[in-house]
């Protein structure tokens, strides 16, 4: 039992973390199956779902599963976010036991265990792992989040990154701000991946801000923007302030014409909002398409120099690198951008 706790422990990586916790479970308990159901704390909806099962030899094995194709099969996971209650059920002689992972008073996800031990053996068991991989994941949380805003911070850019990169291929939410569907599509044609883009976004002219209106309206500020960007992005889509007033967005889509829409549509509602005392502000985007194997040095230096282009030709913009640079724009007197790299 400790050399399974000491392993789980050792994990920095979420993913990694999810496949020990149910591989764990399903040896200790000897399970037919076991399933980590992970959500969306504020609505709900899940995330992501991961089950260990043994093969023909007994043998088990971690599968990542997508939620959308599971229906009604999730139906007890369902149940169990929404009560956050433990529950229990026999079927076809297999005892069937749920349990809520719950991080401050929010349920994040649920563990289901399908086995013939009977509940009675098994459930302080799922109980005592749920509570671990609940205050574990907190650290991690904590580790990898601003303060300030919530969003993701600078460090965990590349285990982000990758990660966007194996999920590109899953089907693609529509964007919270709706648009005509002429003008965005919604998921990648048959046998053609999505692509994964990386945007900077950055708030103009933040030093005067914080000049005229003191550093506790300018955390306001970025406060305020970092919850407009979740409002207009997608579940799913990753958010990062990565310091002082520099945001960047992962997120997938098919072609750049969905991509500048997309943020030309952010950029418009970022001009709309009114900031308390401070009014109206703009903010300069540049953004880049990442290919499977280009480092996060690399993506980050393209979309700073969009960005940097957009600063130089009268801010509240949006442009990408691959436009720019079909279109002769780039290299020509551009200075280094504004981002610190690694």
């Amino acid at each position: 039992m400790l050399d399974s706790l000491a392993a789980l422990t050792h994990h920095r990586d979420l993913d990694a973390l999810d496949h020990s916790l149910v591989l764990t479970l399903a040896e200790l308990t000897g399970a037919r199956r076991v399933t980590l159901a992970k959500c969306f704390p504020e609505d709900s909806v899940l995330e992501s779902v991961v089950c260990c099962s043994p093969d023909s030899r007994g043998a088990y094995h971690v599968h990542p599963l997508e939620p959308e194709r599971l229906g009604a099969a999730l139906g007890p996971v369902h149940r169990c976010l929404q009560d956050m209650q433990a529950q229990t059920e026999t079927r076809n002689g297999l005892h069937r036991q749920l349990v809520p992972i719950v991080r401050e008073g929010r349920a994040i996800g649920a563990l289901q265990l399908d086995s013939a031990l009977a509940p009675l053996r098994s459930r302080s068991l799922i109980d005592g792992f749920a509570r671990i991989y609940a205050n574990y994941t907190a650290l991690l949380h904590e580790s990898e989040h601003d303060k300030l805003t919530g969003l993701y911070n600078r460090r965990s850019l590349e285990r982000q990154l990758q990660r966007m990169l194996q999920l590109r291929d899953r089907p693609l939410r529509p964007y919270p701000l709706a648009v005509p569907p002429a003008q965005e599509q919604r998921a990648a044609p048959a046998g053609e991946a999505a692509q994964v883009w990386l945007a900077i976004v950055d708030i103009d002219h933040f030093k005067h801000i914080n000049d005229n209106f003191g550093h506790v309206y300018g955390d306001e500020v970025i406060l305020l923007l970092a919850q407009q960007m979740r409002a207009c992005f997608r579940r799913g889509d990753v958010l990062f302030r990565f310091g002082g007033e520099e945001f960047v967005a992962l997120f997938s889509a098919t072609d750049e014409v969905t991509v500048h829409g997309v943020l030309e549509r952010f950029r418009a509602h970022v001009a709309r909002f009114a900031f308390p005392l401070v009014g109206h502000v703009t903010v300069s985007i540049g953004y880049s398409r990442i290919g499977v194997h280009d480092y996060p040095a690399v993506a980050l230096d393209r979309a700073d120099q969009a960005l940097y282009f957009v600063k130089q030709h009268g801010r509240d913009g949006v442009r990408g690198y691959e436009e720019l640079g079909a279109c002769g724009e780039l290299g020509r007197g551009l200075a280094a951008g504004s981002i610190d790299l690694f």
